[in-house]
């Protein structure tokens, strides 16, 4: 079934398989979300006038049928269907006849698609927000706890200043935050209600958007149909910042990990069922989790860019070019879910080595203690400066064994309770 049949013309087989492509795998992710404005805009036309009451009665006791069926995973898209809005009047014709094929008025497949995505980009983001509170949460906690566990701070890969594990934990932890606020403002885009733009320019008949914007819960609607309309690729776009944005702190958390499970630094590991082995080598405790994570929010970083090579020269109006969207950004969104749960479960299992500090190679590590202590006897800082460096060079640098040994006046302020005060705020603020 199509739902631009005439019942004139048939489509030659390889056309259809080549336009089609997965919309049918795909949309069975949208499904739910069709059947819910499905209802919505039957109730809606009801309420205009455009359904009686016995009509409305009897397409909302299907549609949740059908809800009930794709919330339990029994709502199947064929291959004598295009896409799961065709499914879904079919379903309704054949239960309903007459009634069932008036469900289509003053809609599109051009608005149906927008309003499942807005949806469905919605109802993600607050899931991921919620993987991100996980993750956020399991940092702090870990902040905490290792707070006084002094590690190497790093600048162009060298040797720089004392840091600590509960510097690093919370500096990830923080970063998330920055992180919701790119998904907060994707989610500012999908929370306007496109349903009713039709094809773009609008209906005739007298529809009520606003009714249709209560009853989906969102926060307002698209006003002008053409601006609806060029929402499709916009959203997606947005969508795809949001993720890149938790990709990229993902990807370098989980770069420090593979670093820092190296022997060469040996700062944590983990157990040996979180980690994989080597076919040749007996001792190999590979990190593979994390060199994954990093590969697949790498991948996610890129999404931004593939979507503008689809999207960035088009006009405004509806292009077949969009159906491709979906084929990028679902798998991605499922990626960045799968990543931050992974991620937590191993933070859950982390081990970390309490005298990483001790290694004589770490005692220049805190040349700038030596320094900043000149300074608080009143030599100048660039004197100081050159006094410690000489020393180093002439092999008689001996840092102060109480100062390698507290973090204090050394690293930076956790301020853990100040971050988890902006985590909230942010987090609660869609």
């Amino acid at each position: 079934m199509k739902l631009w049949d005439k019942g004139q013309q048939s489509t030659n087989e390889l056309i259809e398989q080549f336009t089609v492509g997965n919309d049918r795998e795909l949309d069975l992710q949208i499904a739910e979300y069709d059947l819910r404005a499905s209802k919505a805009h039957a109730q809606m036309l009801n309420n205009v006038g455009l359904l009686d009451d016995d009509e409305w009665k009897q397409i909302s006791s299907e549609l949740d049928q059908l809800i009930r069926n794709a919330k339990e995973g029994n709502f199947t898209i064929e291959e004598d269907f295009e896409d799961v809005h065709s499914k879904i009047e079919y379903e309704l014709t054949q239960k309903l006849g007459d009634t069932g094929k008036k469900i289509h008025a003053g809609r599109s497949r051009n608005d149906q698609v927008l309003v499942c995505l807005h949806m469905y980009v919605k109802d993600q983001i607050h899931q991921i927000k919620n993987g991100i509170k996980a993750l956020f949460e399991q940092l702090v906690e870990l902040s905490k706890e290792h707070e006084d566990l002094l590690i190497p701070g790093y600048t162009h890969m060298q040797i720089a200043m004392p840091s600590s594990f509960g510097l690093w934990f919370a500096a990830y932890a923080e970063s998330l935050i920055d992180d919701l606020h790119q998904l907060n403002a994707a989610y500012k885009i999908a929370d306007q209600n496109p349903l009713g733009s039709a094809a773009g320019y609008g209906s005739s008949l007298p529809l009520d958007r606003e009714m249709t914007t209560d009853l989906l819960d969102f926060g307002t609607l698209k006003y002008n149909s053409v601006a609806a309309q060029m929402s499709r690729g916009r959203l997606e776009k947005f969508t795809a910042f949001g993720l890149s944005a938790v990709a990229g702190t993902l990807s370098k958390l989980a770069m420090d990990v593979c670093l820092y499970c190296n022997q060469n630094y040996g700062f944590i590991s983990f157990p040996d069922e979180l980690t994989t082995g080597s076919s040749i080598m007996p001792h190999k405790k590979n990190p593979d989790v994390f060199e994954l994570v990093r590969a697949k929010c790498n991948d996610i970083q890129s999404l931004p860019n593939e979507l503008t090579l689809i999207t960035g020269n088009l006009p405004s109006g509806y292009h077949r070019d969009f159906q491709l969207l979906k084929e990028k950004l679902f798998p991605a969104v499922e990626t960045i879910k799968s990543c931050l749960d992974i991620s937590q479960l191993m933070f859950e299992n982390i081990e970390v080595k309490t005298n990483v500090i001790n290694d004589p190679k770490y005692k220049y590590l805190f040349s700038v203690e030596e320094v900043n202590k000149k300074v608080q006897k009143g030599v100048p800082f660039r004197e100081a400066y050159k006094q410690i460096g000489q020393a180093i060079n002439e092999g008689t640098f001996k840092p102060d064994f109480a100062v390698t040994h507290t973090h204090e006046g050394s690293i930076g302020n956790l301020c853990n309770d100040e971050i988890r005060k902006k985590f909230e705020q942010v987090f609660r603020n869609p």
